[in-house]
């Protein structure tokens, strides 16, 4: 049981060192607000955020997408997101049809507008589907985004890179949900300013 408990505590303490080099990266933060105010303004401006990823990458783009719709720290009307993961029709016609690379640039050719904004989330910055989606981006006048770890040339492909200070999966995996919210919460606070609640002092 103790060396279980250790081992435990080892990987809690792993978690908090990364989310410590993320507290300490001031470039990256300022990269998480021009990404918020991106999507702030792609919402005041009627446009829509649409997510994708692989695996649990998939399942933090379907999290994040409800997060704009249903509501985040105070209730208000829902935002325009979508996430490209989740409709396993969608997904199995393109992939039998065109190949499993072309999932989410397919789906972003259909439904994205000049305007949007897509978030591509990749662990390892390699995953060929994500990369293709952000290759269409620039002629389809969409915004791109790219949350991923320390792996992958992604500088040149994306508008905006918030790249995790760390190689391993669930540490990247934690910190993108981290991410993810606080970038959600500064969205709301921009677009919905008028209504949100104000806190009461003692």
């Amino acid at each position: 049981m103790e060396e279980s408990l250790s081992a435990l505590r080892r990987e809690i303490e792993q978690s908090i060192a990364v989310k410590q080099r993320l507290l300490a990266d001031g470039a990256l933060l300022r990269g998480a607000l021009r990404v918020a105010d991106a999507m702030a303004d792609a919402a005041l401006r009627g446009n829509r955020v649409l997510f994708a990823g692989n695996g649990g990458s998939a399942a933090d783009a379907q999290h994040l997408a409800a997060e704009l719709v249903s509501r985040f720290e105070f209730d208000r009307p829902g935002l325009p997101a979508l996430s490209l993961a989740t409709d396993t029709s969608m997904l199995t016609a393109i992939g039998n049809d065109y190949g499993y690379e072309q999932v989410f640039r397919r789906q972003l050719q259909a439904q994205a507008r000049p305007g949007d904004l897509f978030v591509g989330i990749t662990t390892s910055g390699r995953s060929k589907n994500v990369l293709a989606a952000f290759d269409a981006c620039r002629a389809l006048q969409v915004t791109s985004v790219a949350l991923c770890g320390q792996g992958g040339e992604l500088e040149s492909r994306v508008d905006h890179l918030l790249r995790v200070p760390s190689a391993h999966t669930p540490r990247i995996q934690e910190c993108h949900i981290l991410l993810g919210h606080l970038i959600c919460a500064h969205v709301e606070r921009r677009v919905f300013a008028h209504l949100r609640p104000v806190p009461a002092y003692s």
